[in-house]
């Protein structure tokens, strides 16, 4: 997946070149703003970039406690004062923000944490929060060819 994002990169630095840096931080920040939205979108329907869904959460021991665990996941780190997308002149990224940056990076990478402060340890499954798929590589190289079609 890095070598499709260099590529557009190696394709698109030279188009963007011609682009005054003010255009370029708009052009930037527009598509960070789409990444964004896009990625939400994605969390929000639990699917994994390349559209497999995500790993089905552990089943529970009882069924009337928990009434957080009924809804989908991810319901509040995948709004925008947690999810951001940020344009620079040189880069657009979108990550997550503050202390639920460690909870997607567990969710991420499918790593080893806490449940709770002092809680059990679980091994969580690979759930791939940020991530790009085809679709979203075409919107950016569309939205760089409309931009380049209007500047020049």
């Amino acid at each position: 997946m890095s070598d499709d994002l260099d590529a557009l990169e190696s394709w698109a630095a030279p188009l963007l070149a011609r682009l005054q840096p003010g255009e370029r931080r708009k052009l930037a920040r527009d598509i960070a703003r789409e990444l964004r939205k896009r990625q939400a979108a994605r969390i929000k329907r639990q699917e994994n970039p390349d559209g497999s869904p995500f790993a089905p959460r552990k089943p529970q021991a009882r069924d009337q406690s928990g009434g957080i665990r009924r809804g989908v996941m991810f319901a509040k780190i995948r709004q925008a004062k947690f999810l951001k997308g940020r344009g620079m002149s040189d880069a657009a990224t979108v990550g997550f923000a503050g202390r639920v940056a460690r909870i997607a990076r567990v969710h991420q990478y499918g790593l080893r944490d806490n449940v709770d402060r002092n809680g059990p340890w679980h091994d969580y499954p690979e759930r791939r929060l940020v991530g790009y798929s085809d679709a979203d590589r075409a919107v950016i190289r569309d939205m760089i060819l409309e931009r380049l079609g209007s500047a020049l």
